[in-house]
């Protein structure tokens, strides 16, 4: 990070809703038998309040915003992404269609947590809040639009206002092609999408041309189709074709996701040390 001047750091708190000791017990009394989701209402969270968990949070501002002048950024759960621990994947899908008054509740509770966590975070100085919630397959959503709009969008919107409230930034990470729902998530105010994936049809110049100026995009580096695959005359066609996609602003460069373990620290190298050059030549 010191060697590239990064100018962003993401932190992840030690922290998260779920009691997974109750969680594991609750399953297994309960195994063999249909639980409704109302019924997880029943297990408590934790206390967003209790500041031994926010212990490396606050080394993390020191060390990133007060000694290297970093904005940071950390992550707290979305509610699509944040159930699917409690119901499985497929288990939560089911439950969007049979107990929706029941998901109303649970992701309620969850929203009220998230803001009481967010404004813990932002006291102790982090800039961004940024809401961690997959919605997307390589084509579309794994839900509808309506879905989406009745279910999800709710929820989100009590976060966003009340992180706008306190007048810092808010930013969303949802893999996938979430085209179906960009004006929502322009409704709700976020100031930043990632990844924007363009390996599931999400186009960057479309962005560019309509959305640039609403929100920014953080990503630009593709791990699902160009960094880790050994051809590096394409990862640098890549590279600088998004950077002067952007030579004017409305990209922060990142990768799209979490480097993939087949990709080598010579291939990211190469990549970075290629970003640093090109952006710092662009800049003169």
């Amino acid at each position: 990070e010191d060697r590239y001047e990064f100018d962003i750091a993401h932190i992840f708190p030690h922290h998260h809703p779920f009691r997974y000791d109750l969680l594991h017990q609750f399953k297994k009394l309960n195994k063999g038998r249909e639980v409704e989701p109302r019924e997880y209402l029943d297990i408590p969270l934790t206390d967003p309040n209790d500041m031994a968990r926010y212990e490396n949070v606050v080394k993390e501002v020191q060390h990133h915003k007060t000694e290297r002048g970093r904005l940071v950024y950390a992550q707290t759960p979305g509610f699509f992404e944040g159930h699917n621990g409690l119901f499985g994947l497929e288990g939560h899908l089911v439950n969007l269609a049979l107990y929706p008054d029941d998901l109303h509740e649970i992701y309620r509770r969850l929203a009220e947590w998230d803001i009481q966590y967010a404004n813990n975070l932002i006291d102790l100085g982090v800039d961004m809040i940024h809401i961690s919630d997959d919605w997307g397959t390589q084509r579309g959503l794994m839900f509808s639009p309506k879905t989406w709009w009745e279910l999800i969008y709710p929820y989100h919107k009590m976060v966003i206002d009340a992180v706008k409230k306190r007048g810092a930034l808010v930013s969303l990470h949802s893999d996938g092609n979430i085209a179906q729902v960009l004006d929502g998530i322009v409704k709700l105010g976020y100031d930043v999408v990632h990844p924007y994936q363009e390996s599931a049809g999400m186009d960057l110049v479309e962005f560019r041309d309509k959305y640039r100026g609403i929100f920014t995009v953080m990503g630009g580096l593709d791990v699902q189709e160009t960094i880790g695959f050994g051809d590096y005359d394409r990862l640098k066609r890549e590279i600088l074709r998004v950077l002067e996609l952007f030579a004017d602003g409305g990209l922060i460069f990142c990768t799209t996701h979490m480097i993939q373990p087949h990709c080598s620290i010579d291939e990211l190298v190469f990549a970075y040390d290629l970003v640093y050059q090109t952006v710092r030549e662009m800049g003169k």
